[in-house]
């Protein structure tokens, strides 16, 4: 509970308004949010049968409120979601920041063509984690599995991974991979079916 208080405050508080802040001194007219506020983002406390995750979160694209999104959008809003949801009974829960992205884009993709992207702090997926050079252009799932199976793609890639494969085959246009300083560049990682 104590971490959850900690992740509630820091990516639901500073992180989150930090950005809204950063978007609005750049003309952009954002709004923070959580998963909770609204009812946007109901989530099921993770349920595993042998290990207890705490106050994790597990969404899905069906519960997201895509109407009351649409609403946000036609009104000029720019929605910035944080990686907390609730379970409906009080509980907040922290979830998987790219589960929640590629959730979002999926929920929206039968209003609006929806493109998403990760940006994180490597130029893309790497073939060699040591080396920031070594992108990988395009994966797709074969090269995917075939990169899995030779630990190349390993760790914390994996989720990422696959939730934008799942979301490219639940009708996102495209998924791109690349460093948050080059999102209007075509550099990063393009994932295809």
């Amino acid at each position: 509970k104590p971490a959850l208080d900690v992740a509630v405050m820091v990516y639901a508080g500073l992180i989150n308004k930090n950005i809204v802040a950063k978007l609005q001194a750049s003309g952009c007219n954002a709004l923070g949010l959580s998963g909770a506020d609204l009812n946007i983002i109901p989530a099921q406390k993770r349920n595993h049968p042998t290990i207890d995750y705490g106050y994790v979160g597990d969404i899905s694209a069906d519960a997201v409120d895509a109407y009351f999104l649409s609403r946000l959008l036609e009104e000029q809003a720019v929605p910035v979601f944080s990686a907390v949801t609730h379970d409906q009974k009080g509980q907040l829960l922290n979830t998987n920041a790219d589960t929640i992205a590629s959730v979002l884009a999926t929920a929206m993709s039968s209003r609006y063509p929806c493109r998403l992207t990760y940006c994180f702090e490597k130029n893309g997926v790497l073939e060699d984690k040591e080396d920031d050079h070594s992108w990988i252009q395009e994966i797709d799932r074969q090269k995917y599995a075939d990169l899995k199976e030779q630990k190349i793609i390993s760790d914390g890639m994996i989720p990422k991974l696959d939730t934008a494969f799942e979301a490219l085959g639940k009708g996102v246009e495209a998924v791109h991979i690349k460093h948050a300083s080059k999102l209007t560049s075509n550099t990063g990682t393009k994932l295809s079916l």
